[in-house]
């Protein structure tokens, strides 16, 4: 095992940190009162109002109305801290570009954009021909008190202009030291509000949905039906359930945004030319525990993206975590390793993408667009047929692995696999990587470490929950990155800059230390066209979680994710009266000196740290991870050997380690549910952390999903068995953390939402069978509706659509991804969520049916196209819909007997009650189409619907039965023809 230097992500040090960032830090708006303008030095002044003169509401940047005007009025018009559109205030004139701003009512500066122009024009006049005049005689301008102040004003203007570009003023060269000073001032990212015009529609169809709704149940609840009233009854409770249902669904959509980053000033700032780089390092952690399930190939891919990233390889290190203790995971990764050392040279030195070369490779693009290297397309040439061989080699050894020796698999120099029982075997780890694993210094590598936990029989292992705990204790152990990214072993990196990414929003002085982690949305690969089972999530990526972020961040949602180690080892986030004490200093404190209140704030925070600090009972017996807890910045003693830190790293995670520690509970991802990953953020927000949701134009992650139908189900039951288990545990959003937790009104309701949601399995089904029991009983669930009841109704209906509408509009989702969602929420309901509310409510009774952590088959789908998408594996999850569907058919075919029957009256009243039976079924339409799969692949289900069409088939026969003629009057039979 090699264990030579390699393994250290690099310690930052934080004094030259804090003096790069002392100087760029922004103040908020919150913190004006009494500043001064950071252009001319005067005071930022009032309003006409009385208020604080604010002049970008973006930043809330420090600038008088004296140099907002002028800026207005001859400059950019643009703020010079986040370069936002200057809008204006009222009591300043117009200018250029404000017609469409009509917020401002102060009419009386109207037109006075001329008037103001001639003034300044007449005293530019006045002043030149004083001066002229003055030095006719030989003397030197007169300073009167106006003219003095002028000038001098002119002359701060003046200077400010210049730093803007906005004045020509010859000189021989620009200062680079002074450039270079103002990008350092610039934030490295900005909130980006969802335009109003899009926005304010939405908002507004909300509220009259809300209207309409209440009218709706006003009729609804006085207006009862006598001859049904059991039905009615009903259907009024399921109508209020999903009504408050969609009611706490929509509160936290209420302000939703967008973020931008820029990479550029982050390379300015951290990455200085002739300087040590001083990016933060970033441990990265990949889960893997079935190699059949989870292909070696996928995993291999996913790798190749993480080592290829662009960021500085001395700065990564990623740890691999095979939970099935797997030798073919093992070799597999030691093939991907040498093939490293070809493809991460390739990818740096042509800028390609994505990083995973077997979606590279199989893109259908232009791949010489924006490639000049004459030398491009013979490498590519080369490396595809070096991936092709390492294809190969990798499918030899998963060949291999089907053929189970008797004796156990051995290694190559015949040592027994220490894994061969998957269940009981010791903790084992190789650092397969350094960080100098290529061929030189120019091809170096980020470093690379397989580990596997110790298993065995006699303790919980807590699933993927533990993996990324013990991952956490190991990698604390060998390099302590301060920041640290979870992907699943099918997710892999489809933006190289990803990590720049985040470290905008972390590496920020004014708002990095309050943030937890950064969520990415995840896309998806290899799914049909028509995305039948809602695999993409879109409703979830770019509605949801952009809504959230406007309140206390996203939630954590398993994958895609990097944090913070200090937040995820359970310290509270720091103070904000900390950091605005370092917001007031920054402004005036010398480039080259160090700000004593920034000492002093890192001072209190480590001795906060060391309070905390439970020894034992919280973090396990370790000393070096407890040392390595009290390091923000990261890095490892350097007076530790390798040998050492290894043997420790063997120690955390061995199986014992958590007994008798606050692991999974208070440290590290929390345990106690299936859904650990929302369980874990929840926590985290509660202590007062908030998350960012950052998406880059280029989608940071991609990955496979489930396209086949009983799979979709199980996942979609895992998801929800572990939101009900959150909601019955002491963690619930309605109560947890209320009087001592920090969080915000708005976030609670949306983690009320996220676990109440099952719930609503039970009314949307009865509401699902409630048409067909109308048409099998010539009952109705209201009673004939007047012209007024009849534009409720109405009107609710086309805003029920015209809502969708508008946050389609402003989120870009399409119409047919939406579609998708609201057939697949009812699919989900009527099958997933109903067995997740029985499983929950009878708890280990049911433990047999799938309420264990299960794993999700992540093989691409190469046998055919979407082969898996038609392939039916038979469950007890498939039987609530089927039964739903046929329920209504026989309900559809009932009703038109009926009416054939009763005369052409009957139609009218019939036409009603069949719009919602095919409501219905409108909905389960993909599940039937999966449910039939292909034409004679799937002899089974083809008796199925035989006996299903027999039974319809039978009824129709009975109710109409064509043998009697149904007439009017006396009884044949008893009267007789002559009758």
């Amino acid at each position: 095992m090699d264990a030579k230097s390699g393994l250290f992500a690099g310690s930052l040090n934080s004094n030259e940190l804090v003096v790069i960032q002392e100087h760029n830090e922004p103040k908020t708006v919150k913190n004006l009162d009494g500043q001064v303008c950071e252009i001319c030095g005067d005071s930022v002044g009032r309003t006409v109002d009385g208020d604080l003169f604010v002049a970008c509401e973006e930043c809330g940047f420090p600038v008088c109305r004296p140099c907002y005007e002028y800026e207005r009025r001859e400059g950019t018009q643009v703020c010079p801290q986040c370069h936002t559109r200057y809008k204006r205030i009222k009591g300043s004139p117009r200018v250029e570009g404000d017609e469409d701003e009509e917020d401002i009512d102060d009419i009386e500066y109207e037109f006075k954009m001329e008037e103001e122009r001639y003034k300044l024009k007449h005293e530019e006049s006045m002043r030149s021909r004083d001066d002229n005049e003055n030095t006719k005689y030989g003397e030197l301008p007169l300073s009167s008190h106006t003219g003095g102040a002028n000038f001098d004003n002119k002359e701060k203007t003046d200077d400010w202009k210049l730093q803007q570009g906005n004045l020509l003023i010859e000189t021989d060269a620009v200062d680079p030291e002074k450039a270079m000073k103002d990008e350092t001032r610039q934030p490295l990212s900005r909130k980006v509000a969802i335009p109003s015009g899009r926005l304010s529609p939405y908002r507004m169809m909300v509220v009259t949905r809300l209207i309409l709704l209440i009218l709706f149940f006003e009729y609804r609840i006085f207006h009862p039906v006598p001859e049904a009233i059991g039905l009615w009854f009903i259907s009024v409770s399921c109508e209020i359930w999903l009504a408050l249902s969609w009611m706490v669904d929509q509160i936290p959509k209420w302000f939703p945004i967008d973020r931008e980053t820029y990479l550029d000033r982050l390379s300015v700032r951290f990455e200085p030319e002739n300087k040590p780089n001083m990016l933060s390092p970033i441990d990265i952690f990949v889960t893997t525990a079935d190699p059949i399930k989870e292909p070696p190939l996928v995993t291999a891919n996913t790798i190749l993206s993480i080592l290829a990233l662009d960021y500085p390889a001395h700065k990564i290190s990623c740890y691999v975590s095979d939970d099935g203790a797997s030798m073919l995971t093992f070799e597999a990764l030691q093939e991907t390793a040498e093939f490293a050392q070809k493809w991460v040279p390739f990818c740096k030195q042509f800028s390609v993408e994505p990083r995973a070369p077997e979606k590279y490779f199989s893109e259908k693009v232009d791949f010489l667009k924006d490639k000049i290297q004459t030398t491009y397309v013979k490498e590519r040439r080369t490396m595809k047929r070096e991936y092709e061989e390492f294809k190969v080699r990798i499918n030899a050894l998963v060949a291999k692995s089907m053929r189970i020796p008797a004796e156990g698999w051995s290694m190559k120099d015949e040592t027994p696999w220490p894994g061969n029982n998957t269940k009981d075997h010791p903790s084992m780890i190789q650092i397969i990587l350094g960080h100098y694993g290529g061929d030189n210094k120019d091809n170096e590598l980020p470093s690379l470490v397989y580990i596997s936990r110790e298993k065995r029989p006699a303790f919980q292992h807590h699933t993927k929950a533990g993996a990324m705990n013990a991952l956490l204790r190991v990698s604390a152990v060998l390099s302590n990155a301060p920041f640290v990214l979870n992907l699943d072993c099918n997710h892999y990196v489809n933006n190289s800059k990803v990590v720049r990414e985040a470290m905008c929003f972390f590496m920020d002085i004014q708002l990095g230390n309050s943030i937890a982690f950064v969520q990415f949305p995840l896309r998806f690969d290899s799914l049909d066209r028509n995305d039948r089972y809602a695999n993409k999530n879109t409703i979830l990526f770019d509605i949801n979680l952009r809504c959230l972020d406007g309140i206390q961040g996203p939630v954590y949602i398993g994958s895609g994710c990097i944090f913070r180690r200090k937040a995820l080892n359970g310290f509270d986030p720091p103070k904000a009266a900390k950091r605005s004490q370092i917001v007031q200093v920054h402004s005036k404190q010398d480039e080259n000196g160090e700000d004593e209140s920034i000492i002093e704030a890192a001072d209190e925070d480590k001795q906060l740290l060391q309070s905390d600090m439970n020894t034992e009972d919280k973090f396990g017996k370790s000393t070096l991870f407890m040392n390595s807890s009290l390091t923000e910045e990261g890095g490892v003693d350097p007076s530790s050997t390798q040998e050492a830190l290894l043997k420790e790293a063997i120690h955390v995670m061995s199986c014992s380690y958590e007994d008798r520690t606050l692991w999974g509970y208070e440290v590290g991802m929390s345990y106690g549910s299936i859904a650990a990953d929302t369980l874990t953020s929840l926590k985290m927000h509660t202590r007062g952390w908030r998350s960012i949701y950052c998406m880059p134009k280029r989608a940071a992650f991609r990955g496979t999903a489930p396209i086949n139908l009983t799979e979709r189900l199980n996942q979609v039951l895992r998801w929800a068995v572990g939101s009900l288990e959150i909601l019955f545990s002491r963690h619930c959003p309605l109560w947890y953390g209320f009087k001592e937790g920090r969080l915000k009104v708005l976030q609670r309701i949306a983690y009320i939402n996220s676990t109440v949601y099952p719930f609503s399995a039970l009314p949307l089904t009865i509401y699902c069978i409630i048409p067909a029991i109308c048409l099998l009983t010539d009952k109705f669930i209201t009673p004939s509706v007047g012209t007024f009841a009849s534009l409720v109704f109405i009107s609710l209906f086309i805003s029920i659509f015209a809502s969708a509408i508008l946050e389609l509009r402003w989120s870009g989702v399409s119409l047919e991804e939406w579609w998708r969602n609201q057939q697949f929420w009812v699919i989900g309901s009527v099958s997933a969520h109903l067995f997740a509310i029985v499983q929950s409510l009878m708890g280990g009774f049911l433990s047999r049916l799938n309420a264990h952590f299960s794993i999700v088959s992540k093989t691409p789908d190469v046998d055919g196209e979407f082969n898996q998408l038609y392939t039916i594996r038979w469950t007890v999850l498939l039987i609530p819909p089927t039964t739903v569907t046929i329920i209504n058919l026989i309900g559809i075919v009932a009703g038109f007997t009926d009416a054939i029957n009763s005369g052409e009256h009957e139609w009218g009243i019939l036409i009603g009650k069949l719009f919602f039976s095919s409501w219905v079924i409108a909905h389960l339409y993909p599940f039937l189409k999966g449910l039939m799969g292909r034409q004679n692949r799937t002899p089974t289900l083809i008796v199925i619907w035989s006996v299903l069409l027999a039974s319809i088939f039978s009824l129709v026969w009975v109710r109409i039965d064509p043998f009697v003629m149904k007439t009017k009057g006396p009884d044949v039979k008893q009267c007789g023809i002559s009758c």
